[in-house]
């Protein structure tokens, strides 16, 4: 479950992808799947949260680990790598940003 909470040390993956708008609901399903599939059952995966953006140009995954090593782990793992591929062909970009939360604000 996502917690956003600056008392807590985890690794947040805030990442940009930018597509064309007839690929956006495919990489949705696609990054959904491998979340469900791949990266949900890896040591250290905590959540994964993916938004697109009201133009459809955009997907954004916000996702969390326990640290950045298990971050990393992910990224050379068997079951992870071909989902990660099959996204490279559906952008025109993408942008992953490495972030801990500093502040939390809610009303």
């Amino acid at each position: 479950m996502t917690t956003i909470n600056q008392h807590d040390d985890i690794f947040t993956l805030i990442n940009v992808f930018h597509v064309e708008p007839t690929n956006q609901q495919e990489l949705v399903n696609l990054l959904a799947e491998a979340t469900e599939e791949a990266m949900s059952t890896l040591p250290g995966f905590i959540s994964a949260n993916i938004h697109q953006s009201l133009d459809g140009k955009r997907v954004i995954n916000y996702a969390q680990w326990k640290s950045k090593e298990h971050f990393e782990q992910m990224l050379s793992n068997s079951a992870a790598i071909p989902h990660m591929k099959e996204a490279e062909k559906l952008v025109n970009s993408f942008e992953p940003i490495q972030t801990g939360v500093v502040d939390s604000i809610s009303i």
